[in-house]
């Protein structure tokens, strides 16, 4: 793999600047898991039959972010960018032919975005709803380290798989 640039996690800080560095410490680890691979790679399975691969972590964890930061928090509407509408088969998972480089991108584009609301949210305070809940962002924040880590530890046993690399 190549050199660990990680987001430094403070000791000692306040909730948000703690909570959005852990979060963008896990973040910054799926990019470290994929860095330095081949298309193929990024796109191969764990295990029959199972669809998980890197790509589609990075697929998942993009739809994810549009999701809780956009539509639950931000009341946006903004559909999956690889599940056709009206289909309820999550399509993230779905790599056979997909394009590495928009997938990053869109990944990128849509962490930036969820910066973005954290930073100007007044507090973490700030609600959003996905049908009848009531979410904070403090509990988004908190969900989104989990969902990362969670798959950051899938992340870690794939990359090995692929290349024997493992590491933090």
């Amino acid at each position: 793999m190549t050199q660990d640039h990680r987001t430094p996690v403070p000791y000692a800080a306040d909730e948000r600047a703690t909570l959005t560095a852990m979060l963008d410490f896990q973040r910054d680890t799926l990019a470290l898991k994929c860095a330095g691979l081949t298309p193929d790679q990024l796109r191969e399975r764990a295990v029959a039959p199972s669809a998980l691969s890197l790509l589609g972590l990075v697929r998942h964890a993009a739809d994810v972010e549009r999701g809780w930061f956009r539509n639950t928090l931000a009341g946006e509407r903004i559909p999956s960018h690889w599940t056709p509408p009206g289909s309820t088969e999550r399509a993230d998972f779905d790599v056979d032919g997909a394009d590495v480089d928009e997938a990053f991108t869109i990944w990128g584009e849509e962490c930036a975005r969820s910066r973005a609301f954290v930073d100007a949210a007044a507090s973490l305070d700030v609600t959003g709803t996905h049908g009848v809940e009531t979410y904070s962002l403090r509990y988004v924040l908190a969900h989104m380290i989990e969902e990362y880590a969670r798959h950051n530890g899938h992340a870690d046993l794939l990359r090995e798989r692929l290349d024997g690399a493992t590491g933090e």
